[in-house]
């Protein structure tokens, strides 16, 4: 089975960057679920893991635990995060073949 979501290596490099701060080191990683909201309908969310919850689906990016909510699986299979760098701004962002409609500023999407 392939994995739920993919990483490109930017992202990769961005979240090890994070996750090694002093400021996270007892995270165990990073959460990824989706949520109702934006002008879309859903939106990304992303938190620290204090305690790792047995129902979430696990995925390594690059040596970082990803844990992904078990009511978000089905509107992230086949989802690759990306880190893009602007002149002004930076952030990960999901390319996600599920979505259908997507907010003119890009913070909520439509499945």
């Amino acid at each position: 089975m392939s994995s739920v979501l993919t990483f490109s290596e930017k992202a990769k490099s961005r979240l090890k960057e994070i996750m090694s701060s002093n400021e996270h080191k007892e995270s165990k990683g990073l959460r990824i679920t989706v949520k109702s909201g934006g002008c879309a309908g859903m939106t990304y969310d992303m938190s620290y893991v204090k305690e790792e919850n047995k129902n979430d689906e696990v995925v390594d990016a690059g040596g970082i635990k990803v844990f992904i909510d078990p009511k978000a699986i089905m509107y992230l299979l086949g989802t690759e995060m990306d880190f893009k760098e602007e002149k002004f701004s930076s952030a990960f962002v999901f390319d996600n073949p599920n979505e259908t409609e997507r907010c003119g500023c890009g913070e909520s999407f439509k499945i």
